[in-house]
């Protein structure tokens, strides 16, 4: 199934109008004609069946014949990443996520990060392919870059961890997690948090954990943590 991603249609939307980009790859990639179905989300949860009843190059119309609702988890998994020092691997960390099932990326700049200025615009592009590529309903939210201390100020109804290579108390990740609970995971740059990052967020109610006896790449560690949620909830 070839999935598309329209944020501005609802369960009310009768016709969908699709620009120039999207209908010269409709009908000029895919070879669609008119009567042919597409399969549409808007991200929070819709899929659409549409016939479509314009095959023009740039123009493309289709009007909506059936929807379903899917409802989201009953948990969710925000993770806080510092951005990497490579772009790439930051894009290659939030595809993976998307794949696995992340609801909320938050980028955070710490004491020992690289990077400091981070561009989304890029990152958007990244969520949307993905999610469609996973034949996914639910786009993940991207939310704005902040400072570390300001983000772990935030009020928070779930379980909160930080993820940090320090040799003190630490409980693994798998063991700490408690099934259908919303999570938040904190996730260092390549130079982990600072001492006083991790004092700040345990004073702050964040329990310290490892996810495993390797020292992991800022996104590899990131695609773990996910994975471990994921993993505990089926």
């Amino acid at each position: 199934m070839q999935l598309f991603y329209n944020p501005n249609i609802d369960e009310n939307t009768p016709e969908i109008l699709f620009s120039k980009d999207e209908s010269k790859h409709i009908v000029k990639v895919l070879r669609k004609n008119s009567g042919d179905q597409l399969h549409i989300t808007n991200g929070i949860g819709w899929l659409f069946v549409a016939e479509i009843t314009n095959a023009d190059i740039k123009n493309c119309v289709a009007s909506i014949i059936s929807k379903a609702f899917e409802p989201a988890r009953n948990y969710k998994v925000h993770l806080a990443v510092a951005p990497t020092k490579m772009n790439d691997r930051y894009e290659w960390f939030l595809e993976k996520a998307t794949e696995i099932g992340v609801d909320a990326i938050t980028p955070i700049i710490c004491d020992h990060s690289e990077r400091k200025v981070v561009k989304t615009d890029r990152f958007e592009k990244i969520l949307q392919s993905a999610m469609k590529q996973a034949l996914l309903y639910y786009m993940p939210v991207l939310n704005e870059t902040i400072s570390f201390n300001d983000f772990i100020n935030q009020p928070f109804n779930g379980q909160k961890f930080i993820a940090h290579c320090e040799e003190t108390e630490r409980t693994s990740l798998k063991n700490a997690l408690q099934p259908q609970s919303d999570v938040l995971i904190l996730i260092g740059p390549e130079g982990d948090f600072s001492p006083n990052e991790i004092k700040a967020a345990i004073a702050l109610g964040f329990k310290p954990v490892t996810l495993g006896n390797t020292r992991l790449r800022t996104e590899t560690a990131a695609i773990v943590a996910c994975h471990s949620v994921a993993f505990s909830n089926e």
